[in-house]
């Protein structure tokens, strides 16, 4: 054997659970394509490293089992995972919604990892492609271009295809149809929407235009900021409310979230009557986004519209229902909604019930957390459950 354990994916999950596996005396081998280890990591929180939530607990996350994930997240917290970050002294500040932030880059992070896995005695080999794995006896070897190596056991790290242009790939997906493993349909998720082109041009005006709104369907609901672009929408709202939609699906827009917008406007029509509707809408609403409403009504006046045109009115601010025409796909999305079916593995170790010493852990796992923080914390409970068990 070169190695107890050889892991492939040198991200956060596969980092993590190289640093665990290490400290249990475990020979440990990390493989990945990339150049530089921890990529999505580096480029996480606009270069400050979302690197978790402090209200992250089992509802921040969709699975097709929605219990498997409580185990992991229970063993290895979001307190655990800061106080690694306080010992290596990284200053960290929290955002909206329980946020957590470096002060400084992202990099203190991945240096942080790359020193508990040295401090472990992990071997990290990069720009290394894998070609193939198989299982041989009780053992797995891995094929490289350069040589074939051999462990006990095998962790996969390598994600999902969010953001090909760093070179993710659905390779995580190979192996687990190679041992007979279910992979639920992959799908991108925490991604902008898009609109059908005779919606776009309108709304394209808007592009750049941001708004508090509750974003809603029969599924889900986020209280979060939107943003238009020339192409849809995107913003906080819009990405949480992406790991819910299916295609074809309408969602909900609350532009006067808390607010009762058709009482408000019959009130304004008596105590302003001469008051533009655009006007009363630029007194909610920002200046572009209420000149873009108000072009869908005739009456200059709030005074000479009937109360059909007010709920109308009313329903363009505090209802928007529209039907998106897609996503901007896995180039734009941050993670990926699927994976291998959990019912595969084991909750408390993430090893394959099926096929032992085979692992998965983070994102190619059919478990996807909403958006702020919570799909590193999952990355760092599914390595540490993980590295904790070989």
């Amino acid at each position: 054997m070169n190695a107890d354990v050889i892991i492939i994916g040198a991200g956060a999950a596969g980092l993590m659970c190289g640093a665990f596996a290490g400290r249990q005396g475990k020979s440990v081998i990390i493989i990945d394509h990339a150049e530089r280890p921890g990529e999505k990591i580096r480029i996480s929180g606009g270069g400050r490293c979302n690197f978790t939530n402090i209200h992250c607990g089992p509802n921040n996350f969709i699975s097709q089992n929605p219990h498997f994930a409580k185990s992991a997240l229970s063993r290895y917290t979001q307190y655990d995972f800061l106080d690694l970050v306080e010992r290596y002294g990284i200053s960290w500040h929290e955002k909206t919604k329980g946020q957590l932030f470096c002060d400084g880059r992202s990099q203190d992070i991945i240096d942080m990892l790359l020193a508990e896995c040295n401090a472990a005695g992990n071997e990290l080999r990069l720009g290394t492609d894998v070609l193939g794995v198989e299982k041989l006896g009780d053992g797995f070897v891995v094929t490289t271009p350069t040589q074939t190596l051999a462990s006990s056991a095998l962790v996969i790290a390598c994600g999902g295809p969010s953001i090909p242009k760093m070179g993710a790939t659905g390779f995580g997906y190979k192996v687990a149809a190679q041992f007979g493993l279910d992979v639920v349909t992959p799908e991108p998720a925490l991604v902008p929407l898009t609109f059908t082109d005779q919606l776009k041009a309108p709304i394209a005006a808007l592009s750049g235009v941001s708004v508090d709104t509750i974003v809603s369907n029969d599924e889900a609901s986020f209280d979060e900021a939107l943003l238009f672009t020339h192409r849809g929408l995107s913003g906080p709202a819009i990405l949480q409310i992406s790991s819910y939609w299916q295609s074809g699906e309408a969602i909900t827009i609350d532009m006067a979230p808390g607010r009762d917008t058709l009482a408000e406007l019959k009130l304004a029509k008596t105590q302003t009557p001469r008051l533009s509707p655009e006007k009363w809408l630029a007194s909610h609403l920002p200046t572009r986004l209420a000149a873009h409403l108000a072009t869908g009504f005739k009456h200059e006046r709030l005074a000479d519209m009937p109360d059909r045109e007010l709920v109308n009115l009313a329903l363009q601010v505090s209802a928007w229902h529209i039907r998106p025409a897609g996503t901007e796909g896995y180039r734009k999305a941050e993670v990926t909604r699927g994976g291998v079916d959990t019912d595969a593995l084991s909750s408390k170790t993430m090893e394959v019930r099926s096929v032992p010493g085979l692992y998965f852990i983070g994102e190619v796992v059919d478990v996807t957390g909403h958006l702020g923080g919570h799909n590193f914390q999952w990355a760092w409970a599914s390595g540490a459950a993980c590295g904790r068990s070989l």
